[in-house]
């Protein structure tokens, strides 16, 4: 088991704050605490990768080769591959409705469904198969490099077929 830092104990936590925030409807909150929790992980990376002295382009580069690192298991694959975009439309759908309105409240509990379900597709899929923690509790920008992962590998599959 990787021994993670205080730094990235409380960025994961900040970050999952501002989950939890979203799903409870506090928008402004939930940017703040998610914001704040990916800054602290990029500066524990950083700190943890002196060696590193690239840009944002070679940043990037490099939370997806260490995404793709996390993600061998096919069966874990397959799973953030439905898990990832049920998150990404469930979080849409939680910052444009009300909870609990007459008017949106079904959009919400949908969007809230839609992203909870992605979240435990996406977790089971680390602790049943992959046997090892999320990328983003290493590497706060693993939350963006995790849809563009997915994505590409959709297209060079579609490609090929």
């Amino acid at each position: 088991m990787v021994h993670r830092s205080r730094n990235a104990r409380i960025g994961t936590g900040l970050a999952v704050c501002g989950m939890g925030a979203l799903c409870l409807g506090f928008k402004r909150s939930a940017l703040t605490l998610f914001a704040a929790g990916i800054r602290t992980l990029e500066v524990d990376w950083r700190s943890r990768h002196p060696e590193f002295h690239g840009g944002a382009a070679e940043r990037f580069q490099a939370a997806l080769a260490f995404y793709q690192e996390t993600h061998q298991n096919p069966t874990n694959r397959r799973l953030h591959v439905i898990g990832i975009p049920l998150i990404l439309g469930g979080a849409l759908g939680l910052f444009a409705s009300r909870p609990f309105s007459p008017v949106s409240g079904w959009v919400w509990f949908g969007s809230l469904a839609a992203f909870s379900g992605g979240w435990a597709l996406n977790l089971v899929g680390h602790a049943v198969h992959e046997r090892r923690a999320p990328a983003f509790s290493e590497d706060g920008l693993s939350f963006l490099a995790g849809p563009v992962w997915d994505l590409q590998g959709l297209m060079q599959r579609s490609t090929r077929a």
